[in-house]
């Protein structure tokens, strides 16, 4: 797996980061879940790699609690005794997992394979969400935890020899796309590109190889790469989530749009129920959006959002985007066609009490008077 005219790839030291994101309610009011939980907390920050504008951060900033957790073995890794979890305001947690990495680097490719899709960690994972859904329930707004989970893997490599980074490239590539792959079969050349294509660096010593699965992160002092790298994969969290919540209300306003009409649809008030409904449904998804796509302010030609623009291209996070933009506005439009049908009918129902009015001054001007 080594490439044969390049010298073994030895980690020095280094972090491997297991992000397990869920989806816990509409929002989380971060200041009351603070008052609710006992474990070390502070407020999540972007340390800058260089000067940058005030907007480079967390709005409002998520809340990272440290919690005590059980140390597990995967190969020859074994995990820390500490475990992260950031609340974000759009109703978003994600629980992270450290493992320290040294040694050869061929190792990782082991550790990538035992991660994925590692039942162990998520179920340890979905536990420590239940804990803490009810130690700050108060706090969240329409509780209900998704069935979803988005995890990835972070591979932060800060020492590394040979130390010059910036000589990454070809020979490295096939074992870097095994270990962002997690897969041991023999790739294909344009597989192994596809794996390695995007890839960022700020300075010559430091790189950032970014997947959908796994990134691998050179250099040092790079949490600010591995912030944007977390928030980025709870996007997608949220997107899935909210595409799937817009699909649901997509089909109760085409069930309520084409319900048979019966009797009861004449009275008034009858159509309000279902008005309402899909209204808030639109609403809510809306806010969310909102909500997500205005949490992290990466603006301008700076690094950190190059590095947010090229993870979003790995996550294809624009077609994510389209998709629920185009699904807002069909249900607007099914919400303005339930609205126009429930006018449609109080303008029937009005014109036909006018003509039962009329109907009646005319029957009682033929009535013969009374007289006394």
């Amino acid at each position: 797996m080594a490439p044969l005219d390049a010298p073994p790839l030895s980690i020095e030291q280094g972090t491997c980061y297991a992000l397990f994101a869920y989806d816990i309610g509409l929002a989380i009011n971060l200041d009351e879940a603070e008052r609710h939980v006992t474990a070390i907390k502070e407020r999540g920050r972007i340390r800058h790699k260089a000067r940058a504008p005030h907007y480079f951060e967390y709005r409002p900033a998520p809340l990272r609690l440290t919690q005590e957790t059980v140390a597990l073995t995967f190969d020859d890794y074994r995990s820390s005794e500490a475990v992260e979890v950031m609340l974000y305001d759009f109703g978003a947690v994600t629980v992270i997992y450290r493992i320290p990495i040294n040694g050869r680097f061929e190792g990782l490719l082991s550790l990538s394979e035992s991660l994925y899709e590692n039942e162990t960690l998520l179920a340890e994972s979905r536990h420590r969400l239940d804990q803490l859904v009810r130690d700050i329930f108060p706090a969240i707004e329409r509780p209900s935890t998704s069935k979803e989970v988005e995890d990835y893997l972070i591979f932060s490599i800060e020492r590394c020899t040979p130390s010059a980074i910036q000589t990454f490239g070809a020979p490295y590539d096939p074992l870097f796309a095994h270990v962002l792959r997690s897969e041991r079969t023999r790739l294909s050349d344009q597989e192994i590109h596809e794996a390695t294509s995007c890839r960022i660096s700020f300075s010559r010593d430091d790189t950032a190889l970014i997947d959908w699965n796994a990134a691998l992160v050179f250099g040092q002092d790079m949490d600010d790469v591995r912030a944007v790298l977390e928030f980025v994969n709870v996007e997608l969290l949220e997107m899935r989530a909210l595409d799937e919540q817009l699909d649901t209300a997509l089909d109760q306003g085409y069930d309520a749009l084409t319900r048979k009409t019966g009797l009861t649809s004449w009275l008034p008030g009858s159509h309000e129920v279902a008005l309402t409904h899909i209204g808030q449904l639109q609403v809510d998804s809306a806010v969310l959006f909102e909500r997500v796509a205005n949490t992290l302010k990466l603006l301008g030609d700076q690094y950190l959002a190059r590095v947010y623009r090229l993870a979003s291209q790995r996550f294809h996070l624009e077609a994510w985007d389209a998709s629920i933009i185009r699904k807002l506005q069909t249900l607007e439009s099914i919400y303005g066609k339930m609205t126009d049908r429930a006018t449609t009918r109080r303008m029937e129902v009005l014109e036909w009490i006018i003509i039962v009015l009329i109907a009646i001054s005319i029957a009682i001007s033929f009535l013969p008077l009374t007289g006394h």
